[in-house]
Protein backbone atom coordinates (compact mmCIF):
# COMPACT_ATOMS: atom_id res chain seq x y z
CA UNK A 1 0.00 0.00 0.00
CA UNK A 2 1.47 3.76 -1.10
CA UNK A 3 2.53 5.60 1.90
CA UNK A 4 0.31 8.95 1.65
CA UNK A 5 1.91 12.48 1.71
CA UNK A 6 0.63 13.54 4.69
CA UNK A 7 -0.09 11.60 7.62
CA UNK A 8 -1.64 12.93 10.74
CA UNK A 9 -2.59 10.99 13.25
CA UNK A 10 -3.57 12.29 16.95
CA UNK A 11 -3.44 16.24 16.39
CA UNK A 12 -4.33 18.20 19.08
CA UNK A 13 -3.92 22.15 19.01
CA UNK A 14 -5.33 25.30 20.82
CA UNK A 15 -5.26 29.16 20.88
CA UNK A 16 -3.88 29.62 24.49
CA UNK A 17 -6.22 27.70 26.88
CA UNK A 18 -8.62 27.34 24.55
CA UNK A 19 -8.51 23.61 23.17
CA UNK A 20 -9.98 23.35 19.61
CA UNK A 21 -8.60 19.94 17.90
CA UNK A 22 -9.09 16.64 19.78
CA UNK A 23 -6.91 13.90 19.06
CA UNK A 24 -8.00 14.38 14.96
CA UNK A 25 -6.40 11.22 12.39
CA UNK A 26 -6.54 12.10 8.34
CA UNK A 27 -4.76 10.97 5.57
CA UNK A 28 -4.47 12.32 2.19
CA UNK A 29 -3.18 10.69 -0.70
CA UNK A 30 -0.86 11.25 -3.72
CA UNK A 31 -3.37 13.45 -6.64
CA UNK A 32 -6.24 12.77 -3.73
CA UNK A 33 -8.80 15.50 -2.94
CA UNK A 34 -10.15 14.94 0.37
CA UNK A 35 -12.99 17.39 1.85
CA UNK A 36 -12.43 18.76 5.42
CA UNK A 37 -15.73 19.34 5.56
CA UNK A 38 -18.07 20.57 8.78
CA UNK A 39 -20.14 23.74 10.49
CA UNK A 40 -18.33 27.16 10.94
CA UNK A 41 -16.52 26.98 13.85
CA UNK A 42 -15.50 23.31 13.88
CA UNK A 43 -11.60 23.31 13.56
CA UNK A 44 -11.58 23.35 9.77
CA UNK A 45 -8.88 26.24 9.55
CA UNK A 46 -7.19 25.03 12.36
CA UNK A 47 -6.62 21.70 11.12
CA UNK A 48 -5.14 23.36 8.50
CA UNK A 49 -2.94 25.88 10.32
CA UNK A 50 -2.16 23.29 12.69
CA UNK A 51 -0.08 21.03 9.65
CA UNK A 52 1.60 24.03 8.61
CA UNK A 53 3.06 24.95 12.10
CA UNK A 54 0.85 28.48 12.53
CA UNK A 55 -0.59 26.98 15.64
CA UNK A 56 0.77 25.25 18.94
CA UNK A 57 -0.10 21.90 18.63
CA UNK A 58 1.04 18.13 19.76
CA UNK A 59 0.22 14.88 17.82
CA UNK A 60 0.88 11.18 18.06
CA UNK A 61 2.30 11.55 14.04
CA UNK A 62 2.19 14.62 11.59
CA UNK A 63 4.61 13.92 8.42
CA UNK A 64 4.57 15.01 5.35
CA UNK A 65 6.32 12.62 2.76
CA UNK A 66 7.34 10.74 5.04
CA UNK A 67 9.27 13.81 6.89
CA UNK A 68 7.83 15.04 10.63
CA UNK A 69 6.94 18.50 10.12
CA UNK A 70 5.08 19.04 13.77
CA UNK A 71 7.80 21.78 15.17
CA UNK A 72 8.97 22.87 12.01
CA UNK A 73 8.82 26.66 11.16
CA UNK A 74 6.11 27.14 8.19
CA UNK A 75 8.70 28.24 5.93
CA UNK A 76 10.60 24.90 6.53
CA UNK A 77 7.07 23.08 5.78
CA UNK A 78 6.62 24.64 2.65
CA UNK A 79 10.00 24.11 1.04
CA UNK A 80 9.01 20.38 1.60
CA UNK A 81 6.48 20.86 -0.84
CA UNK A 82 3.19 21.63 1.01
CA UNK A 83 1.48 24.77 -0.66
CA UNK A 84 -1.29 26.81 1.67
CA UNK A 85 -3.89 29.32 0.60
CA UNK A 86 -5.66 30.79 3.27
CA UNK A 87 -9.12 31.76 3.94
CA UNK A 88 -7.62 35.10 3.76
CA UNK A 89 -5.85 35.01 0.57
CA UNK A 90 -3.00 37.36 1.38
CA UNK A 91 -2.06 38.09 -1.83
CA UNK A 92 0.85 41.26 -2.56
CA UNK A 93 -1.64 43.76 -3.37
CA UNK A 94 0.52 46.58 -4.46
CA UNK A 95 2.90 44.09 -6.93
CA UNK A 96 0.88 42.61 -9.93
CA UNK A 97 -0.51 39.90 -11.28
CA UNK A 98 2.76 38.77 -13.25
CA UNK A 99 5.03 39.86 -9.99
CA UNK A 100 2.87 38.20 -7.56
CA UNK A 101 3.14 34.70 -9.52
CA UNK A 102 7.21 34.96 -10.08
CA UNK A 103 7.08 35.91 -6.20
CA UNK A 104 6.06 31.77 -6.28
CA UNK A 105 8.56 30.64 -8.35
CA UNK A 106 10.90 27.80 -7.02
CA UNK A 107 12.28 25.03 -9.28
CA UNK A 108 10.14 21.60 -9.83
CA UNK A 109 9.82 18.78 -8.20
CA UNK A 110 10.44 15.19 -9.50
CA UNK A 111 7.45 13.32 -11.07
CA UNK A 112 5.60 16.71 -11.29
CA UNK A 113 4.73 19.07 -14.46
CA UNK A 114 6.68 22.51 -13.59
CA UNK A 115 3.64 24.85 -13.29
CA UNK A 116 4.62 28.14 -15.36
CA UNK A 117 2.99 31.41 -15.53
CA UNK A 118 1.39 30.47 -18.96
CA UNK A 119 0.17 27.41 -17.71
CA UNK A 120 -1.27 29.24 -15.35
CA UNK A 121 -3.22 31.46 -17.51
CA UNK A 122 -4.33 28.45 -19.28
CA UNK A 123 -6.21 27.35 -15.94
CA UNK A 124 -7.34 30.95 -15.00
CA UNK A 125 -7.68 32.97 -18.28
CA UNK A 126 -8.68 36.05 -16.13
CA UNK A 127 -5.77 36.37 -14.67
CA UNK A 128 -4.44 35.96 -18.65
CA UNK A 129 -6.44 39.25 -18.86
CA UNK A 130 -5.20 40.71 -16.33
CA UNK A 131 -1.43 40.23 -16.20
CA UNK A 132 -0.27 44.02 -15.45
CA UNK A 133 -3.55 44.65 -13.09
CA UNK A 134 -1.83 45.29 -8.91
CA UNK A 135 -3.91 42.97 -6.42
CA UNK A 136 -5.48 46.00 -4.90
CA UNK A 137 -7.36 46.20 -7.91
CA UNK A 138 -9.10 42.94 -8.42
CA UNK A 139 -12.02 41.56 -7.08
CA UNK A 140 -12.32 39.16 -3.76
CA UNK A 141 -12.54 35.74 -6.00
CA UNK A 142 -9.55 37.39 -8.71
CA UNK A 143 -7.58 37.59 -5.50
CA UNK A 144 -8.17 34.04 -4.33
CA UNK A 145 -7.66 32.52 -7.88
CA UNK A 146 -4.44 34.55 -7.87
CA UNK A 147 -3.31 33.11 -4.17
CA UNK A 148 -4.28 29.70 -5.51
CA UNK A 149 -1.83 30.34 -9.03
CA UNK A 150 0.79 31.67 -6.35
CA UNK A 151 1.15 28.54 -4.36
CA UNK A 152 1.10 26.85 -7.58
CA UNK A 153 4.05 28.35 -9.20
CA UNK A 154 6.04 26.85 -5.64
CA UNK A 155 5.39 23.28 -7.64
CA UNK A 156 3.85 21.62 -4.31
CA UNK A 157 3.33 17.72 -4.05
CA UNK A 158 0.25 18.72 -2.10
CA UNK A 159 -2.06 21.92 -1.38
CA UNK A 160 -4.59 22.62 1.62
CA UNK A 161 -7.01 25.33 0.52
CA UNK A 162 -9.10 27.36 3.20
CA UNK A 163 -12.39 27.72 1.85
CA UNK A 164 -11.95 28.64 -1.85
CA UNK A 165 -15.49 29.10 -2.80
CA UNK A 166 -16.22 31.54 0.38
CA UNK A 167 -17.56 34.76 -0.47
CA UNK A 168 -16.75 34.68 -4.35
CA UNK A 169 -18.86 34.89 -7.18
CA UNK A 170 -20.56 31.33 -8.64
CA UNK A 171 -19.01 31.66 -11.87
CA UNK A 172 -15.40 32.18 -10.03
CA UNK A 173 -16.32 28.91 -7.90
CA UNK A 174 -16.52 27.11 -11.17
CA UNK A 175 -13.36 27.95 -12.16
CA UNK A 176 -12.11 26.90 -8.85
CA UNK A 177 -13.88 23.59 -9.38
CA UNK A 178 -11.94 23.05 -12.35
CA UNK A 179 -8.63 23.99 -11.26
CA UNK A 180 -8.99 21.14 -8.42
CA UNK A 181 -9.97 19.08 -10.88
CA UNK A 182 -6.59 19.76 -12.77
CA UNK A 183 -4.54 19.87 -9.71
CA UNK A 184 -5.60 16.14 -9.54
CA UNK A 185 -5.20 15.34 -12.91
CA UNK A 186 -1.23 16.76 -12.40
CA UNK A 187 -0.73 14.65 -9.61
CA UNK A 188 -1.09 17.36 -6.91
CA UNK A 189 -2.92 16.21 -3.74
CA UNK A 190 -5.51 18.80 -2.49
CA UNK A 191 -7.15 19.02 1.43
CA UNK A 192 -9.78 21.57 1.06
CA UNK A 193 -11.53 22.99 4.04
CA UNK A 194 -15.36 23.73 2.85
CA UNK A 195 -18.50 24.79 3.90
CA UNK A 196 -20.08 24.72 0.65
CA UNK A 197 -21.39 21.46 0.53
CA UNK A 198 -22.37 21.20 -3.00
CA UNK A 199 -18.85 22.49 -3.84
CA UNK A 200 -16.73 19.94 -2.09
CA UNK A 201 -19.00 16.89 -3.43
CA UNK A 202 -18.41 17.56 -6.80
CA UNK A 203 -14.65 17.76 -6.80
CA UNK A 204 -13.65 15.32 -3.87
CA UNK A 205 -12.51 11.90 -3.71
CA UNK A 206 -13.40 11.30 0.01
CA UNK A 207 -14.83 13.27 3.01
CA UNK A 208 -13.43 13.88 6.63
CA UNK A 209 -16.75 15.52 8.71
CA UNK A 210 -15.03 17.44 11.61
CA UNK A 211 -17.04 18.34 14.31
CA UNK A 212 -16.27 19.99 17.46
CA UNK A 213 -12.59 18.85 17.23
CA UNK A 214 -13.06 15.87 16.25
CA UNK A 215 -13.54 13.64 12.80
CA UNK A 216 -17.40 11.90 13.16
CA UNK A 217 -16.96 10.56 9.46
CA UNK A 218 -14.10 9.75 7.25
CA UNK A 219 -14.84 7.54 3.54
CA UNK A 220 -15.85 7.88 0.30
CA UNK A 221 -17.46 11.50 -0.42
CA UNK A 222 -20.66 9.17 -2.36
CA UNK A 223 -20.79 7.61 1.21
CA UNK A 224 -21.45 11.02 2.74
CA UNK A 225 -23.22 12.17 0.11
CA UNK A 226 -25.42 8.89 0.45
CA UNK A 227 -26.02 8.99 4.25
CA UNK A 228 -28.94 12.20 4.76
CA UNK A 229 -28.94 11.47 8.31
CA UNK A 230 -25.40 12.15 8.94
CA UNK A 231 -25.24 15.15 6.41
CA UNK A 232 -28.07 16.79 8.54
CA UNK A 233 -26.94 15.91 12.24
CA UNK A 234 -23.20 17.53 11.26
CA UNK A 235 -23.30 19.78 8.28
CA UNK A 236 -27.18 21.11 8.50
CA UNK A 237 -27.45 19.92 4.92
Amino acid sequence: MTAPLLDIENLSAAYGRARVLFGLSLQLGAGEVVALVGRNGAGKTTTLKAVMGLVPATADRLTFQGTRVLGLPTYRIARLGLGYVPEDRRIFTDLTVAENLDVGRREGRAGLSPWTPDRLYRLFPNLAEMQGRRGSQMSGGEQQMLSIARTLMGNPAAILLDEPSEGIAPVIVQMMAEAIRAMKAEGVAVLLSEQNWAFAAGISDRACVIERGEIRFQGAMAALMADAALRAETLGV
